[in-house]
């Protein structure tokens, strides 16, 4: 019961401090989430035993020049494209890592590769979500985070209530396909609460992006734990009492940003 009231109270500190940056102002949205990077990649480095400090280095260069800098440029899209296909790519290509049965092991330059997109470039494109027709959409974001804890608390509800068809008992034995199907779709009727306050997109897009976000959040959640596995440990850090690290609380939404992004930017050139 300790440990319950333990992981209440830290989610909602977690809730407030996150809410709190994205209706104060953009910019403390902005800095939440490179700091935010900055622990998950802390996490991430040490989960994987990558060296030396290079790998901060590169993710705030690259966070303060597509979150500042790249826009003002004329080809400033075009440029953001290419981080989007380089992200999405990594992610990609780490499923193949997920869903291997042989073991995998990372030279350094694979392991800064991977934690500057998988983990850098998903921050950053997180960060980039709420900025929709020259204007900081603070309940679209909002509205992709509900969709991730509608998922997450749903998911175990259902699977802890009916849940008995493990999903991938190999990397994560606690997960059920009843929890997945169940965690999708109270993340649609989540969705369809969130087109009557949010304008921006439609609720077929609403939708979309539902599943969207679901799906590649539970590869990412699935991602992150095959990492622990792969390193024998139960949590990436300890940060946030009774959920372990950043990492943990974060793995479903950085792996799914940039596919999130890369779906409103369909439905931008789409309407």
């Amino acid at each position: 019961m300790k440990e319950i009231y333990r992981r209440l109270l830290t989610g909602i500190v977690y809730v407030v401090i996150l809410l709190a940056a994205i209706f104060l102002s953009s910019d403390a949205f902005d800095f939440l989430f490179m700091a935010f990077g900055l622990a998950c990649l802390f996490e991430f480095k040490r989960m994987t035993k990558l060296k030396g400090y290079y790998i901060f280095t590169g993710y705030l260069a690259l966070w303060w020049a597509f979150i500042y800098f790249i826009n003002d440029f004329a080809y400033g899209q075009s440029i953001i494209n290419v981080l989007m296909f380089l992200t999405i790519t990594i992610n990609i290509t780490l499923l193949f890592y997920l869903f291997s049965k042989k073991e995998k092991i990372f030279t350094v330059v694979q392991k800064f590769i991977v934690g500057l997109f998988y983990i850098g470039g998903g921050c950053i494109f997180l960060t980039m979500i709420p900025y929709r027709d020259n204007d900081f959409a603070k309940l679209l974001i909002m509205g992709i985070f509900i969709l991730i804890w509608v998922n997450d608390s749903f998911a175990y509800l259902v699977g802890k209530s009916i849940g008995k068809t493990k999903l991938f008992s190999s990397v994560s034995p606690k997960k059920t396909w009843e929890g997945t199907i169940g965690g999708l779709v109270f993340a649609l009727f989540a969705a369809y609460i969130m087109a009557k306050f949010e304008t921006h997109i439609s609720l077929i897009q609403w939708l979309i992006l539902a599943v969207v976000i679901v799906v590649s959040g539970n590869l990412g959640d699935l991602l992150e734990s095959k990492f622990k596995r792969a390193a024998g440990i139960k949590d990436s850090g300890a940060i946030l009492p009774g959920h372990g690290g950043m990492l943990d609380r974060l793995d479903s939404l950085i792996f799914a940003a940039p596919f999130a992004y890369l779906t409103l930017n369909i439905f931008t050139h789409v309407s």
